[in-house]
């Protein structure tokens, strides 16, 4: 059997997940119903991403390991081909994922490659483990 995503350092990545759940979801909501106009498809793509964030944080601290996979992939594609396509000056249509993250320490850039390790990790301690 798997070690359990959300023990040890996976607490730590369920919050984060949780962090950036709660803030694009919200952010992305607000635009919305408020900006909608100014970026439609800017504030889609926010909602998108915290739809994953979400998704994401409930398989780790669920230990839905494929669930966990799937979502944290879809992340990790989000940021690569939203951080390429989108330009440093589109600070009103930028989303959480514009220019890798650059609007959050690009912590969006190595989030999905830290969420990927872990499910690594804890996949292979066990399949070593007698």
């Amino acid at each position: 059997m798997a070690e359990r995503t959300n023990r040890r350092f996976g607490r730590i990545l369920v919050f984060v997940y949780g962090l950036f759940a709660l803030a694009a979801t919200a952010r992305s909501l607000v635009q919305l119903a408020t900006q909608y106009h100014l970026a439609p498809a800017a504030y889609w793509v926010s909602l998108f991403s915290g739809i994953v964030y979400c998704v994401a944080t409930w398989a780790l601290a669920t230990n839905r390991r494929r669930v966990a996979i799937a979502a944290v992939a879809v992340e990790l594609a989000g940021v690569l081909v939203i951080g390429t396509l989108s330009q440093p000056d589109d600070v009103d249509r930028s989303t959480v994922w514009s220019t890798y993250g650059n609007g959050y320490g690009y912590v969006p850039l190595v989030l999905p490659f830290v969420g990927l390790w872990w499910l690594w990790r804890t996949g292979r301690l066990s399949s070593s483990t007698p």
